[in-house]
């Protein structure tokens, strides 16, 4: 595997790419925001598109009255199956007052033929009689199941954060939550930019609570959470579980210490039916909960839980495996593996320089990608060797995002800082 370095970017201003699915399904274009650092969503008011081998720029949306305090775009990520980008939106009514937050923030996707004119995938209804199928609060980190269907996303809501305000005993807890397509979802237009109806029906899928039991299964925060595999996985008794979602939960171990550990939940075919006393849309004191049929487990059990930069999970085509970041005995960074069903953990990284980045597996499944002691690296999943694909960098000049595959396993994407008399600036650099 031999690849060389191209820098594809040089405009003087951010270009920041998200931790996956950033190429369009033809491996064409990359996807990015503005942004120019970590953070700095709200504000950031471009979504552009560079194409990979002609380094053209287009530009796919602009917010409008965009300040500091928002709107705000960003962490863009093409469909697998269609030429549409989703990505993070601000509320449209951003102000000082009211600027973008974790819960005021919507999926907004562009169809690349049609740049500038905006689809909302999921409704947001603020203020009660709360919608079934419309969420309450603000989705994140957007990602796309296999068949291009289903978006899962992280997620903050809205009343339960106003009411914590006020509720010592509330808390404003981050759980993930999915989008899917079984019908629109309509939602009254009250002229406050609060609100807006969504293409797709969404859900939470994971249930949080405010102090969990030390030792006990029970989370605070649901977050970074990736689908498993490209249809699901098989089960101990050979059948096959096809939607199901990994996700890093925070426990309470016996000391009452927070653990990071990871989580699987399985996922029916339905996402609209609601379980016993259980809204899915949830209630004014009450968070939106799971679709009946949602089974959330946990699979890991371990002393220090995954640690590292943050990352979120990743599997193979297969589902075989759940990637995710941990020390190993000597306190050096590793992505470490274990089974959507559970059981024992392997070492998936044996090099001696801690993981830096977010990684992802390669489209045949084979090659985790990564970066390392300032390089992008490969570990042949096989065999357990790695290789350094580009020379040590200085720190200022380090791998920074992405590191992200092409559809077709031949391209690896990543952020660099590159220094000119113009300033700083994120650029976007191909592996070919």
């Amino acid at each position: 595997m031999t690849f060389t370095e191209h820098q594809l970017t040089f405009d003087t201003k951010g270009h920041t790419i998200h931790n996956n699915q950033a190429f369009s399904p033809t491996d064409e274009w990359l996807v990015y925001d503005t942004r120019n650092q970590d953070g700095g969503i709200g504000g950031t008011a471009a979504i552009e598109m560079v194409n990979v081998k002609t380094g053209e720029i287009r530009l796919l949306y602009q917010t409008t009255n965009q300040t500091e305090f928002g709107p705000g775009v960003g962490a863009a990520t093409f469909s697998p199956t269609q030429n549409r980008v989703l990505f993070i939106h601000g509320v449209r009514n951003a102000n000082q007052q009211k600027p973008y937050d974790f819960d005021r923030r919507t999926g907004v996707a562009i169809d690349i033929d049609q740049p500038g004119k905006p689809i909302f995938l999921d409704a947001r209804n603020v203020k009660p009689p709360f919608t079934p199928g419309a969420l309450r609060g603000g989705t994140h980190a957007h990602y796309w199941s296999a068949d291009g269907q289903w978006i899962s996303f992280t997620y903050n809501d809205h009343p339960m954060n106003v009411l914590s305000k006020t509720n010592p005993a509330v808390k404003d807890l981050r759980v993930v939550g999915v989008m899917a397509p079984f019908g629109k979802v309509s939602v009254a237009d009250d002229g406050s930019l609060e609100n807006n109806p969504g293409e797709l029906f969404s859900v939470v899928v994971t249930k949080a609570t405010e102090n969990p039991k030390p030792g006990s299964d029970e989370i605070d925060k649901a977050f970074d959470e990736g689908w498993i595999g490209s249809n699901g996985y098989l089960k101990p008794d050979g059948t096959r579980q096809k939607r199901a979602i990994a996700f890093q939960g925070n426990v309470r171990n016996k000391e009452g210490k927070t653990v990071t550990e990871i989580f699987v939940a399985d996922l029916p075919g339905d996402l609209t039916q609601a379980a016993d006393g259980q809204p899915l849309e949830g209630t004014e004191t009450t968070r939106p909960n799971p679709p009946k049929g949602v089974q959330q487990r946990r699979i890991t059990f371990t002393e220090h839980g995954a640690e590292g930069p943050r990352h979120w999970l990743r599997t193979p085509p297969d589902g075989s495996v759940i990637g995710f970041l941990a020390k190993d005995p000597s306190g050096t960074i590793q992505i470490f593996g274990v089974s959507p069903n559970g059981g024992t953990i392997r070492q998936l990284t044996r090099q001696p320089f801690p993981v830096q980045t977010t990684f992802n597996f390669s489209p045949d499944g084979r090659w985790l990608a990564y970066a390392a002691d300032n390089s992008v690296f490969v570990t042949d999943l096989q065999n357990g060797d790695f290789r350094r694909l580009t020379p040590r960098s200085s720190d200022d000049a380090k791998p920074w995002n992405g590191i992200v595959w092409s559809n077709k396993g031949d391209q690896i994407a990543y952020n660099r800082y590159v220094t000119t008399e113009k300033g700083r600036f994120l650029q976007l650099f191909l592996l070919k």
